[in-house]
């Protein structure tokens, strides 16, 4: 059966739901996907190396399975795509670093074998940074991937390969990395859901960060889904999560109602002002969730400096990236004893996000000062700058608003809510105490039966 491309654009939980209804078969869902693949990836340049006849293979065997009745997983037959920092067993996975062309795993990193385990197919890798070092996609192997929503902008990064497939309707989901924003700016950017979640809950083993990478878990680093729906976050969530008794228990369970909910909405500060295009769509949003009843607080933060906050999280961060980077470079880097004193001040930080959750649910933050910008690959972090209103302002702004809750170990779950002036995606991070991640995609799901939500990109 040859399906109608928008099939493509339903969510992950709906597309299991038919397979299992026998609606249509893995194998038809999965041609869909690889002809829209071939359609629209030379726009895009989201896929970078692709495995159909293996996907074809497994999908007549997932076919099999459901005709003979047995029990399925809650992902059977999904083919996905995913990010090319993961390993994934008998497909190549580079990080986007030359290093690692032609570098074939043996294994799955825990999180794709869960998936896999519940049924999906992996398909294809998509695109990042090298070493998923950027808030846009590029890197020498496989060149730029662009937005859907406008090729001429970024997807965001370092997911960007991974929510421009989301988003342009070519996988049924994506599995992303987050160390300074990588699921939360290319979600927003893209117009999908994407999901943060609270460090250590799922496994990110498995991960190419530097040329020996995979064997060891980032400090800061997570790994999370990007989808097209707040449902889809949960259930690949609960897919995803590691099932340690321990760890287990400090996800927090779902909230049973949103009535007595109190949201805390930090959108203005100088500490890292937003562009008016982009607050707009913010604060819009914002009022979309008090006007449903919900106690909403505006200008409501954290007792904290939000400047000396950032500024410990990227000497964190730069920390946990520093494997990639040259021995020459890193040779004044962080002593062990510098990281636990940094270490210590974090823990102040997050003893004080804790206080601070004991008044609210979640609080409504941004990921990024502007709208998704135009491709800017001259110079580096330190060289490059952004157009704000007019003005230059330092690159490096891309990163304030993510750092600030990712060093502290929070969940964010960013849900699409509505275009700026320009008609390209904006969206925020919905922030919650550590463990909190069912609470924030649940107000996510709420939002999006607000008016918002995921729209198919104008790409043809």
């Amino acid at each position: 059966m040859k399906l109608k491309d928008d099939v493509a654009f339903k969510s992950a939980t709906e597309l299991a739901g038919r397979i299992r209804q026998k609606d249509f078969s893995c194998r038809d869902l999965l041609e869909l996907y690889i002809s829209r693949i071939e359609r629209f990836n030379p726009i895009l340049n989201c896929v970078v190396t692709t495995n159909f006849d293996d996907a074809r293979a497994q999908a007549d065997l997932a076919d099999a399975e459901v005709s003979v009745g047995k029990t399925l997983g809650p992902l059977h037959g999904l083919p996905i795509t995913v990010k090319d920092a993961l390993e994934t067993a008998g497909i190549q996975s580079t990080g986007g670093a030359r290093e690692l062309l032609g570098n074939i795993p043996q294994r799955d990193a825990p999180v794709v074998k869960a998936v896999k385990d519940a049924g999906a197919i992996v398909m294809a890798k998509t695109n990042l940074p090298r070493w998923s070092g950027d808030l846009q996609t590029f890197n020498d192997i496989f060149g730029t991937t662009n937005n859907p929503w406008d090729v001429d902008r970024v997807p965001g990064g370092s997911s960007g390969g991974a929510a421009a497939a989301v988003s342009a309707g070519l996988t049924a989901f994506e599995i992303g990395t987050d160390i300074g924003g990588s699921i939360r700016y290319p979600s927003s950017f893209c117009g999908v859901f994407g999901h943060k979640p609270s460090f250590g809950i799922v496994p990110s083993r498995g991960y190419l960060d530097h040329e020996f990478g995979g064997l060891n878990e980032a400090d800061v680093n997570v790994v999370g889904p990007i989808a097209r729906s707040a449902e889809d976050l949960e259930m690949l969530l609960n897919v995803m999560r590691r099932m340690e008794p321990a760890l287990q228990a400090s996800l927090a369970p779902a909230p049973t109602g949103l009535e007595q909910m109190r949201v805390a909405v930090w959108l203005r500060d100088d500490f890292c002002p937003l562009e008016r295009k982009a607050l707009q769509v913010l604060e819009a949003a914002a009022a979309r969730v008090e006007n449903s009843g919900i106690e909403t607080v505006y200008d409501a933060k954290p007792d904290l400096d939000p400047q000396e906050a950032f500024e410990i999280g990227s000497a964190l961060v730069y920390a946990a990236v520093s494997q990639s980077q040259p021995v020459s470079s890193i040779q004044n880097g962080l002593s062990h004893r510098a990281w636990l004193d940094l270490n210590s001040k974090r823990e102040r930080i997050r003893s004080v996000w804790a206080a601070f959750f004991q008044e609210f649910d979640v609080v409504l933050m941004p990921i990024s000062p502007v709208s998704p910008f135009r491709h800017n690959q001259d110079g580096n972090w330190q060289t490059r700058s952004l157009i704000s209103e007019g003005d230059r302002r330092p690159y490096g702004d891309l990163l304030k608003w993510t750092i600030l809750t990712g060093m502290a170990y929070l969940p964010s779950t960013t849900p699409p809510i509505g275009l700026d002036d320009d008609g390209l995606p904006v969206s925020l991070q919905i922030v919650g105490r550590f463990g909190g991640d069912l609470t924030t995609i649940r107000l996510a799901q709420h939002l999006a039966g607000l008016g918002a939500g995921y729209q198919r990109p104008p790409l043809q």
